[in-house]
């Protein structure tokens, strides 16, 4: 008798409390506060470009054709979308540990450097397979071991790593400065202060049919990847119960700390590849033109992503063709590039401000009308 009674309570009262409903309006809150947070963002910055006398119809309808307008402009997309891609996982990885891991730009910079500096002794060795393997492998080794620092300090010093990765960051760009600027730059360049460059024939190709590079295809496929380790393997499920409760996890057995370790280690190698294709297939060395913000572009869109790596794809997509219409908006408006960097960080703002209502709509949470009455 008291079975049947246990099983009549933990039955859903309706359809409406079944698990698939439950999923779906989940899901729908998960789509539906992003969405809120950038129309929120978008009215916010057309008060502030009416401010300054200018049309945010322009300014919108520019974004529109800079980034998605022709085929020049989605080129110029997805080349700014593949290393958001890979830095916003950077982001994500963590985050399934419950850490705010913002280092991503620093890891990023760091592999970039890595592999200009390997390559640099190879240059016109005719051997660049070769000499990819080397700096693809020393980009990612390099880039994980950066971000593995946050993590180990994190588990074994208590850390805070949000902290600690956006030093790390400010120091990575140092360190490639420093070397840059003196032991390994190129005297055959009295420009921009840089190492030496990669011969045109070493540069990676681009893909089949498209003016993008690689880059992205390693980038798409790295967000599957780590979709599957994180949301369909048991190392992933552990990381979600580490990250829910961390003391319960140590009770249950497993190993946080060794978790903790990894993840970081994936996220670093993350930025760290995609350090490596913007020394090998975009500028052909280290300079820099690097540290371009790709790392804390990436931190926005994990978040609007609500660090799901799948979701993370179309919106480094949608955040790269913004990045890819600054020019234009320069030109037609009059605007500097920093307007792109300004509406990014109010969108940013806005994002972490939207996190409060996640668990607090009726519409998406019946019970929180029926808790606060």
């Amino acid at each position: 008798m008291t079975d049947i009674a246990r099983s009549a309570a933990a039955a859903p009262q309706s359809i409406f409390d079944s698990d698939w409903m439950i999923r779906v309006r989940r899901g729908s809150e998960a789509l539906a506060i992003p969405i809120a947070a950038l129309l929120v963002s978008a009215v916010l910055f057309s008060v502030f470009l009416l401010a300054l006398g200018k049309s945010p119809a322009q300014f919108y309808q520019l974004i529109w054709l800079g980034g998605f307008g022709t085929g020049f402009s989605w080129s110029n997309t997805l080349l700014r979308a593949a290393p958001v891609m890979l830095t916003a996982l950077a982001v994500a990885v963590p985050a399934r540990l419950g850490l705010t891991m913002i280092g991503g730009e620093g890891a990023l910079v760091l592999g970039g450097f890595t592999a200009a500096a390997i390559a640099i002794p190879l240059i016109g060795g005719g051997a660049p397979f070769v000499m990819h393997i080397l700096m693809f492998a020393g980009a990612l080794a390099v880039g994980a071991a950066w971000v593995g620092i946050a993590g180990a300090l994190r588990q074994f010093r208590g850390v805070n790593e949000t902290i600690s990765t956006l030093l790390l960051s400010y120091i990575a760009i140092a360190i490639m400065n420093f070397f840059v600027e003196g032991a390994l730059r190129d005297p055959a360049d009295p420009n921009k202060p840089s190492t030496k460059a990669l011969e045109s024939a070493e540069m990676i190709g681009k893909l089949p049919g498209v003016d993008v590079h690689w880059g992205l295809a390693f980038a798409v496929v790295a967000c599957v990847a780590v979709y599957i380790l994180m949301f369909r393997t048991t190392f992933g499920f552990a990381c979600k119960i580490a990250g829910g409760n961390a003391r319960a996890a140590l009770a249950q057995g497993l190993p946080v700390g060794r978790l903790v370790i990894v993840a970081t280690l994936i996220a670093g190698a993350c930025a760290g590849m995609a350090g490596y294709f913007e020394v090998a297939a975009v500028h052909g060395k280290a300079n820099a033109s690097l540290a371009t913000g790709y790392g804390f572009t990436g931190i926005l869109v994990a978040f609007l992503a609500r660090q799901h790596p799948l979701a993370i794809v179309p919106v480094a997509i949608l955040f790269g063709g913004i990045a890819a219409a600054g020019g234009i908006i320069q030109r037609r408006m009059g605007l500097p590039d920093a307007t792109v960097l300004l509406l990014q960080g109010l969108t940013f703002v806005v994002l972490l401000a939207s996190e409060t209502f996640y668990g607090r709509l009726a519409i998406f949470n019946p019970k929180a009308r029926t808790e606060r009455t």
